[in-house]
């Protein structure tokens, strides 16, 4: 008789392994349905796991929409701090506030990271406990961009009000078009950072 050799057993993953795989489904999905319309049974799926583990992992569905908001905020604040950090100290408020701009709009052609923010958003529209999120967070990074920056509330109100106007635009898909191509007030606003 010949030996027969069993397949070799895949690598268990840890918890944390598992969350982060939950974790970027749940953006992907999200980031399509929204917080009402896309179901765990999905994002498990997506996953590759059971819907009952990802409650386990997770608690409830709004903790893992939560989470996901939570990653969209942390990549938009490391993206600031990059940014601002590769400016020389002693340059203008305008400079700095560029470079941050410049790197968001890199950031947000990350279509699944647009489009949470803007789910989030939505949510935040009708459940308190994500309005209370969205804004404390949306806080953070105003006070980050006025500190990094030097600007002063108006400046930094019109820098928030800009990156309002670039999710529009890239939601629009101008992003994806060839800048002759662009529509003449998408590709004003986009060049006036």
């Amino acid at each position: 008789m010949a030996a027969t050799t069993k397949p070799a057993a895949r690598p268990r993953r840890t918890a944390e392994e598992r969350r982060e795989e939950i974790l970027e489904a749940a953006i992907k999905e999200f980031a399509l349905g929204g917080m009402h319309g896309t179901s765990t049974e999905t994002i498990a799926a997506r996953a590759g796991i059971s819907q009952p583990y990802l409650f386990r992992l997770y608690g409830t569905k709004k903790e893992l929409f939560m989470a996901c908001y939570r990653r969209c905020c942390d990549e938009v604040m490391a993206a600031f701090r990059t940014a601002a950090g590769r400016v020389p100290e002693d340059a203008p408020t305008d400079e700095r506030l560029q470079a941050m701009g410049m790197a968001y709009e890199e950031l947000i052609a990350n279509a699944d990271l647009l489009r949470i923010q803007m789910q989030a958003y939505v949510a935040a529209a009708g459940d308190p406990e994500i309005r209370a999120a969205a804004r404390r967070r949306y806080g953070e990074l105003f006070r980050y961009v006025q500190s990094a920056s030097g600007a002063g509330d108006e400046r930094v109100l019109n820098f928030f009000a800009h990156g309002m106007l670039l999710n529009v635009s890239a939601a629009l898909g101008h992003a994806r078009v060839k800048p002759k191509n662009t529509e003449a007030w998408a590709a004003s606003f986009r060049r006036g950072r």
